[in-house]
């Protein structure tokens, strides 16, 4: 998707279950070995851990989360969830994605549980909308 200008970005987050206890030079290697493993490499941009939510989240989460629709209204097991106060607007699991357009605007957001197949056809549906838009336009 780099051809047509698109940027894959990852922040880990310990909030969700402590899946993501390790030290910043810990996440990379225990992505390769670990989990997934199997020498996975990322191939796209991975940030330094952050809280997405609660009192300590990074700004870049306060913004993206007050720019697009909460993506549902439960949390479900709460046990689970490492942060305070809880906000419906909260990101909710791991994998929660945002589209950012290249104004720096948030475009839309998907629930973690959304398939990749329907986030791909998201941003193809936007980028040909982009495209049509600068040819006619």
């Amino acid at each position: 998707m780099k051809q047509f200008g698109l940027t894959i970005l990852g922040f880990p987050s310990n909030q969700f279950g402590k899946q993501e206890p390790g030290a910043k030079q810990e996440i990379l290697p225990g992505l390769k070995h670990v989990r997934p493993g199997n020498g996975f490499v990322p191939n796209f941009q991975l940030f330094e851990k952050c809280d997405v939510n609660g009192e300590n989240e990074a700004e870049v989460y306060t913004f993206l989360k007050s720019s697009c629709p909460p993506v549902g209204e439960s949390f479900g097991d709460t046990s689970r969830l490492f942060w305070q106060p809880l906000k419906i607007s909260d990101i909710k699991w791991n994998f929660e994605k945002f589209l950012v357009g290249p104004d720096g605007k948030p475009v839309m957001r998907w629930h973690p549980s959304v398939e990749i197949s329907m986030v791909r056809a998201d941003i193809n549906k936007y980028l040909l909308q982009r495209y049509t838009e600068k040819v006619l336009g």
